[in-house]
């Protein structure tokens, strides 16, 4: 039996790259973080819900004055424009 290897092929054309904005895309999540001690609140979808885990945070910990907002947003890419074939 031979050895398996592995091949890369790259396609390059012209790509777009847009916010995935279709029925079935991931939803918009909202994480903040404490940048004091690195603790964060659960990914969710309504801002107002993470940056209430700031207060609590905050609540547990007066010396924590500094957070980030961390967003995740689904995007997707596709081929504009397919390449002409080799001749």
């Amino acid at each position: 039996m031979g050895a398996l290897t592995a091949r890369t092929v790259f396609l390059f054309g012209t790509w777009t790259l847009q916010p995935d904005e279709e029925p079935d895309a991931e939803p918009i999540t909202y994480t903040m973080q404490c940048v004091v001690c690195e603790e964060s609140s659960q990914a969710v979808e309504d801002v107002a819900d993470a940056q209430g885990w700031t207060f609590r945070h905050a609540g547990r910990n007066p010396s924590h004055h500094t957070y980030r907002e961390v967003i995740t947003r689904p995007w997707r890419a596709w081929m504009a424009e397919p390449p002409a074939a080799a001749t």
